[in-house]
């Protein structure tokens, strides 16, 4: 019966991370994919530019499409963290950078690729009637310089590595309790860092921003992070609830606790 009990456990644990990962992966990728969008904030609400003036630039909400699924990816790194570990969230994140750089060397030698003639021909124009390159189009959209690249994998890899660490530093103050303060507050913090770095290192190292540009975009960018961060508190304390009911509640705490120890050493 115990033998049993305990098979049956490591089955929901090890199908409970293959989920939290196929998760994570799947939002990751496809935010680096859809990034090349940027759309613009005010507008989606029928608002004006906001206009903000941030060390001497006026700039308006504008932000990448992958905002929109990113916070996926926080609240499933919080919830790894809290169940497996520091060495949980490494092992995702590290996988993940290399399905994204896997991602990104298939899309290049895909838009190399020669186009067929008819495929351009039967593409020649858009619904108005105006002349369409689609060969042009398709490469334009999946195509991402390299320095976007590099950086967003730096950046994202460093902000997973310090979301893990801050997570359980503050854990030690918190115990078992003030689940939002932990999470909560890794995400702040890593997404500060990943907010300038990403830029810092595609705009300042590898392109011509300046570095007050750099900081500016990256403030507009930490402001909505912020926002969406403390918003998706209410998520974080459902997905808990329900893997706690999955799991039950005692092996979820011996798991959380075996986590937190793990994660000291």
């Amino acid at each position: 019966m115990h033998s049993a009990a305990t098979t049956t456990l490591q089955k929901k644990k090890t199908n409970l991370f293959m989920v939290l990962s196929g998760i994570f992966l799947a939002n990751a990728l496809l935010a680096e994919l859809i990034g090349v969008k940027i759309f613009s904030g005010e507008a989606l609400f029928g608002l004006p530019g906001a206009q903000l003036g941030i060390l001497g630039s006026k700039l308006d909400f504008n932000l990448t499409a992958g905002v929109i699924i990113w916070p996926v990816v926080f609240v499933t790194t919080d919830i790894i963290n809290e169940y497996f570990g520091k060495q949980g969230v490494k092992k995702v994140s590290i996988l993940t950078v290399i399905l994204i750089l896997y991602a990104f060397l298939v899309i290049t030698i895909v838009t190399g690729l020669p186009p067929a003639q008819f495929w351009v021909d039967l593409n020649s124009k858009d619904p108005q009637g105006n002349p369409f390159n689609i060969d042009f189009a398709f490469n334009s959209i999946y195509r991402q310089g390299l320095g976007i690249i590099i950086g967003s994998v730096i950046a994202f890899l460093i902000s997973q590595l310090l979301d893990a660490t801050v997570f359980h530093w503050l854990r030690n103050y918190t115990g078992s309790k003030r689940i939002w303060l932990r999470a909560t507050g890794s995400t702040l913090v890593s997404q500060l860092v990943d907010s300038l770095v990403v830029l810092f290192v595609a705009f300042y190292l590898f392109g011509n921003w300046s570095m007050e540009l750099v900081l500016s975009v990256a403030a507009i960018n930490y402001i909505y992070k912020f926002s969406i961060a403390i918003l998706l508190t209410p998520v974080l304390y459902l997905a808990h609830y329900l893997i706690d009911g999955y799991l039950g509640h005692r092996n979820a705490e011996t798991l959380i606790e075996t986590a937190a120890i793990e994660s000291e050493q």
